[in-house]
């Protein structure tokens, strides 16, 4: 698959080596690189070039390393994207407002076309989400991250590469969303509640309830929002 590198810029050429694998799609989002002792031994250089290669990579977003696990390739344009936006909303009072305003003109008809492009895996993984948020509602971060997963196993049922990677770009707004709204009194199971109707929707295969369930729950979440704004730090902080 790769070849061995041997002038200088060692770094550099793995980093085209991989970026060309990704491009022709033997690498897709998702596939795991190999471990750092495997790379360095593939292109015959060493432990300190592959690190470079990696970091290079992940500075144009291409992969992301997590610890524990190992580096998998992300979607690129997700990232740039996901980059962008922060800057966008940076410094503005009523960048959630704009995101809330966003996800209502998108995520209704995410939902519709879910309704009728779904497959198992993805109710699988939405099932999977919901059941982690029904165990973690006194787990914030745990709540928090299982909610996010199913937007994107929803987003995922699309069927539509561009929804999926502005779903997927926008994820840090959604969980900066979420840590603000999680503590108001209600929040969680109020979530549940939408969250069901949206599984039960999708799960149907129909396609007006799905796009309702998701606009009340949306509906919910800016309300919510409302809520957190009211409440105090230290009860937001908690």
């Amino acid at each position: 698959m790769y070849k061995a590198v041997r002038t200088s810029r060692l770094y550099q050429q793995i980093v085209e080596q991989i970026e060309e694998s990704i491009v022709k799609g033997a690498l897709k989002p998702g596939d795991q690189l190999p471990a750092e002792r495997e790379l360095a031994l593939t292109f015959a250089v060493s432990r300190t070039a592959v690190r470079e290669a990696v970091k290079a990579l992940h500075e144009k977003g291409l992969v992301e390393a997590y610890s524990g696990r190992g580096t998998f390739i992300t979607k690129g344009t997700s990232q740039g994207i996901r980059q962008s936006l922060h800057w966008l909303l940076r410094g503005q009072q009523d960048g959630l407002a704009c995101l809330a305003e966003m996800r209502a003109i998108l995520e209704p008809e995410i939902a519709a076309l879910a309704a009728i492009r779904v497959e198992e895996c993805h109710l699988a993984a939405m099932r999977e989400a919901f059941s982690v948020m029904d165990r973690s509602r006194e787990d914030p971060a745990a709540f928090i991250e299982a909610d996010l997963d199913f937007h994107l196993a929803l987003a995922e049922a699309a069927a539509n590469p561009l929804i999926l990677s502005l779903i997927d770009s926008i994820v840090d707004l959604l969980r900066e969303q979420r840590i603000r709204i999680f503590h108001v009194e209600g929040g969680p199971e109020r979530g549940q509640l939408h969250h069901t109707r949206i599984l039960e929707a999708i799960e149907s295969r129909n396609v007006e309830k799905a796009r309702a369930a998701m606009r009340a729950h949306l509906e919910q979440v800016r309300e919510d929002s409302k809520s957190s704004q009211a409440q105090p730090l230290a009860k937001k902080a908690s």
